[in-house]
């Protein structure tokens, strides 16, 4: 058997080499947001799933922060906008100066910075006239004096605008100018019982933006109809009172964005 001599021996042993492996594990989580990451937490997005509306400029959200939340001094940030699948970049900002001279030619004139609101950590980006080409995964990589981290955004391009109403004796129109990708449209009564009679006709554009016609007969006086267009990527919900005479009606917007 052995001494209790061997026994302490041993037991020491094994309290070095739990202790060192504590320490360790320690230290790899410590460090685990700092380096070629950063520090942890330090970049991130408030909208991670944008959606542009074709035509239109879209903010690409982007904060940072340090690790003691100071305020950083322009000459100490860059900024780094790239685009998975592009070799060039989005976007640069560094040391207080814009460097577009690796931009990809798809953003030329197209891209911008809220320069006066960086020094409050805010990398967000400008995306004007916004084009299907343009959805994808972005990568916003900011670094400080003090650390730097990586935000990812995926940006998604639709295209959506509310239908305007019309009323022919007993027919209620509604017309959409602009929808991608191609929406669904239904019609509801009061009750939000599903309305079969009614019609609607596409017309796409050389864009490939869909113009929408939705004809409801017939409907009744002193009613309200909910118009509901719907794609994979917005729902709008629209509401048209009927009253008094002809082509005379009250409705109500509300577009809901997924």
């Amino acid at each position: 058997m052995a001494s209790l001599g061997q026994i302490i021996f041993w037991g020491l042993i094994v309290s070095i080499f739990v202790t060192a492996g504590l320490i360790i594990l320690i230290l790899s989580v410590s460090f685990s947001g700092q380096g070629l990451g950063g520090c942890k937490g330090t970049v991130d997005s408030i909208d991670k799933w944008p959606i542009g509306n074709l035509g239109e400029d879209v903010i690409l959200s982007c904060k940072f922060k340090t690790s003691n939340n100071s305020r950083e001094s322009t000459s100490q940030v860059s900024i780094t906008w790239t685009k998975e699948g592009l070799s060039e970049v989005v976007y640069k900002y560094d040391k207080g100066a814009v460097q577009l001279t690796e931009q990809n030619p798809q953003f030329k004139n197209r891209t911008l910075l809220f320069s006066d609101a960086i020094v409050g950590g805010n990398a967000s980006l400008l995306l004007r006239d916004v084009k299907v080409g343009d959805k994808g995964v972005y990568y916003c990589s900011v670094s400080t004096a003090s650390c730097s981290g990586t935000a990812s955004v995926h940006l998604r391009a639709a295209a959506f605008s509310d239908p305007k109403f019309k009323r022919v004796n007993s027919t209620l129109t509604a017309e959409a100018e602009r929808w991608f990708p191609k929406p669904n449209v239904t019609w509801l009564d009061v009750n939000d019982n599903v309305l079969s009679k009614s019609e609607t006709s596409f017309f796409n554009n050389s864009a490939g933006i869909t113009r929408f016609i939705s004809s409801l007969q017939p409907i009744e006086l002193y009613d309200s109809y909910t118009c509901i267009i719907q794609n994979p990527l917005v729902k709008a919900v629209s509401q048209a009172t009927v009253k008094g005479p002809v082509s005379t009606f009250q409705g109500k917007e509300n577009t809901i964005l997924y």
